[in-house]
């Protein structure tokens, strides 16, 4: 059997953490920010989790190796 490959896309956009939870990046911050408010920008700040039942699905089937 060959190995299973991570999907690259998946690996520029997540990461696991050592307990198992998914990081990924806000979204929303790349242009356009004039139109946004002050506190929609803070807001936006960071990494964020994602929730448990996606971040499984991240990682069996992007990340099998995260």
């Amino acid at each position: 059997m060959p190995k299973m490959k991570t999907k690259s896309g998946a690996k520029k956009r997540f990461k696991v953490t050592g307990g198992g939870k998914v990081l990924y990046q806000q979204s929303r911050k790349r242009h356009g920010m004039i139109k946004r408010t002050k506190k929609q920008i803070r807001q936006l700040r960071g990494t964020a989790v994602l929730f448990k039942t996606d971040g499984d699905n991240v990682k069996k089937y992007f990340l099998p190796n995260g």
